[in-house]
């Protein structure tokens, strides 16, 4: 009697876990965006046009040409796609920003397409007006400055390899590039930097697109040591040609 006592218990304890794992999928699924097939394939023919050369007929790539795009989801499509770095003219550089090849319609399709070669990350819907402005200095500071500098100009990181400007990206596009890692740069998941702290670091971004300069004029926010030099020569340069006034009057 108590084998089966226990028996029974064990069954429906696997019963138990069965249901709450059932009904877990259930609701993932359900909370999946749903797959537009026409767009699809409306991406899967501007890939076959524009893409093949470098990634692919299948996706894996091709070695010195261009890496694979299997699991590289919507986010990482998305991103290189509206910055204008995909499709490039140099596989083996970094790609830079330019204006987009693809207009808004077209991304999307390559998007949706790219997104059905794998499980990659989505694009990151993250609203900055969520974050907190002091919140997103502190992390940007502690996260992001040494790259990209303080003032979100970008800076230079090794021969050839350089951290771009943040000013000049989308908040989106900034959302996706922390959460893929483009180039050079680490991939930061949720379990690094939240969902609210990327919100607040794309507010303080956009707070660094049009700062407050009430130390006098910013001089291009080109940072501390060039706007040092301009003030030496400057500074410099008034003295002499003050000197030299003195000495012509005498």
């Amino acid at each position: 009697m108590r084998h089966r006592a226990i028996t029974a218990v064990l069954l429906l304890a696997a019963a138990v876990v069965g249901a709450v794992l059932v009904g877990a999928w259930r609701t993932a699924d359900a909370q999946r965006a749903p797959v537009d097939d026409d767009l699809v394939h409306r991406g899967q023919e501007l890939y076959e046009t524009g893409c093949t050369s470098c990634h692919g007929f299948d996706g894996r790539g091709i070695e010195g040409r261009g890496p694979s795009l299997e699991n590289a989801g919507a986010a990482s499509a998305y991103f290189y796609l509206s910055s204008g770095r995909m499709p490039t003219d140099d596989p083996k550089g970094q790609t830079v920003r330019k204006p987009p090849k693809y207009g808004p319609a077209d991304i999307d399709a390559l998007v949706a397409y790219v997104a059905t070669l794998g499980d990659g990350p989505p694009i990151p819907d993250i609203d900055p007006a969520d974050g907190d402005l002091a919140q997103g200095q502190q992390l940007y500071t502690s996260n992001c400055a040494a790259c990209h500098n303080a003032a979100g100009s970008g800076g230079a990181l090794g021969q050839a390899i350089y951290a771009p400007s943040v000013t000049k990206a989308s908040p989106t596009e900034v959302a996706a590039a922390v959460r893929i890692g483009p180039g050079a740069m680490p991939v930061f998941g949720p379990e690094s930097i939240t969902d609210h702290q990327l919100a607040s670091i794309l507010r303080y971004i956009e707070y660094l697109e049009a700062p407050e300069d009430p130390g006098g004029l910013p001089l291009g926010r080109v940072g501390p040591v060039p706007e040092g030099l301009v003030a030496w020569v400057f500074g410099i340069g008034a003295v002499l040609v003050f000197t030299r006034w003195l000495g012509a009057r005498r």
